[in-house]
């Protein structure tokens, strides 16, 4: 008679191997799919070819977004000016500069000294009246009749600190001469309109209470 004992742990047996053969062929066999899935993040990182989603660099936020491009360097600064002053307007900013410049320009060309002061830095107002001296040295005086504006555009721009730069070229047309002590012209024509681009830089301290642009270089054109 065979031992009851024997016979339980022959049934514990069988029944455990039907269990375990039963995990490995879901567990243990390969079915195709879990490499899909585990594989989908490998491919992104090897496959040349791929396009896995990576975390948006820093320096790449800062994009035009009616363009859809990266800012160039003077659309950059221009985006950290009006960061930095809140206030700030290109198309005011622009408007202000032609108006700047036709005072100026005028104001120059009369000698108006009073005008010109508050609307230049130290150095450019040196310039401008180291010239004024030597004009009226000779006896010499100018007429000047501002025609109009072809073109007014800024080239260039930085933010340094709190202070801000922005260089606008003026593509300007007036009519000009200058006359000697007996009245005789000896430069330009006062019938002739002239096509000049005139290169300047307004500075202003985005921090300080003075709203109002300084012109702190010229370049080109006249000056």
């Amino acid at each position: 008679m065979a031992n009851p004992q024997l016979l339980i742990i022959v049934a514990v047996a069988m029944v455990a191997g039907v269990i375990l053969f039963r995990l490995y062929t879901v567990l243990g066999r390969r079915t195709g799919n879990e490499r899909e899935r585990l594989s989908r993040f490998d491919r992104a990182a090897n496959d040349p070819g791929a396009n896995p989603v990576t975390l948006p660099d820093r320096n790449r936020l800062r994009t035009d977004t009616v363009a859809g491009r990266p800012l160039d360097d003077v659309e950059q600064a221009m985006m950290d000016i009006k960061l930095a002053d809140r206030n700030f307007e290109t198309e005011h900013f622009i408007s202000g500069a032609k108006k700047a410049h036709e005072l100026i320009v005028t104001a120059y060309a009369k000698g108006d000294r009073e005008t010109l002061r508050p609307l230049l830095n130290d150095e450019v107002y040196g310039t401008f009246e180291h010239a004024l001296r030597e004009r009226e040295g000779r006896g010499e005086t100018v007429k000047f009749t501002l025609v109009g504006y072809k073109d007014v555009k800024i080239s260039h721009a930085s933010l340094k600190g709190r202070i801000a730069e922005i260089t606008v070229n003026f593509g300007v047309q007036f009519i000009s001469s200058t006359s000697n002590a007996s009245g005789a012209v000896i430069e330009g024509d006062p019938a002739a309109v002239r096509d000049v681009t005139d290169i300047w830089t307004f500075s202003r301290d985005l921090r300080g209470s003075d709203p109002n642009w300084m012109l702190v270089a010229t370049s080109g054109g006249e000056f």
